[in-house]
């Protein structure tokens, strides 16, 4: 059986009521993978807005493996910690993870993101030798085009985060650096300029999917009716 991690922020969580692009990910790959596969990792909950506190289990449709490693808040600098715990206890083959924005925004320039990023991948390695990764590089949210400085944040990460790809991709451990969601739009795919709508969803979905496909042929072309 294949295991997915989903790995991310506030964007891979998600909040109460939301179907979040691992359940996207999971109707498609239900069509499209032959094969059984499911999703691991230590959390399952949605963030509550109200509760300010991921303690909502209230998915727009809760029947799918839940189970993931994000939190509401949280970037690179929270997860290079827990990633080895996690892939130890949880045993996955495969880390989805969409991380920075967070980052960028409230700790860490691109240079020291970047470096997260390293330990990141050592902690994973560290607990399975042979673990696989997909990186998404960093959206743009709506802060990005009022604000200069921090748009150029994300960009240098983006290009930081190629680099690391290059540098640590190994066969028996590979990574891949995600495309950017293609033609993801802050006004008509988020809700808010940050968080993803059900289009957005999809597209976030279909970035992941896409990658696997094309480099390790995990699935077929992304259908977003089917999810």
């Amino acid at each position: 059986m294949l295991r997915f991690m989903p790995v991310g922020d506030s964007m891979t969580i998600g909040s109460a009521g939301e179907h979040t692009w691992r359940y996207r990910l999971w109707r498609h790959l239900c069509v499209a993978y032959d094969g059984p596969f499911t999703f691991v990792g230590p959390r399952e909950t949605l963030y509550d807005k109200q509760a300010d506190a991921p303690t909502s289990l209230a998915y727009a449709d809760p029947a799918f493996p839940r189970a993931h490693l994000a939190g509401w808040g949280e970037g690179w600098l929270h997860m290079a910690p827990l990633i080895g715990d996690a892939v130890r206890a949880h045993r996955p083959d495969v880390l989805l993870v969409s991380l920075g924005l967070i980052d960028l925004g409230f700790y860490t320039n691109a240079e020291q993101t970047a470096e997260n990023v390293r330990a990141f991948v050592a902690g994973a390695r560290e607990a399975d030798p042979r673990i696989r990764m997909v990186l998404l590089p960093v959206i743009p949210n709506i802060r990005a085009a009022a604000d200069a400085p921090f748009a150029e944040q994300v960009d240098r990460f983006n290009v930081l985060l190629a680099k690391a790809v290059a540098d640590l991709d190994e066969p028996r451990s590979p990574l891949l650096l995600a495309s950017p969601p293609e033609g993801y739009d802050l006004g008509t795919d988020t809700y808010d300029g940050t968080h993803p709508n059900a289009r957005g969803e999809h597209l976030i979905a279909e970035a992941f999917a896409g990658a696997m496909r094309e480099a390790w042929g995990v699935g077929q072309t992304y259908v977003a009716g089917t999810s």
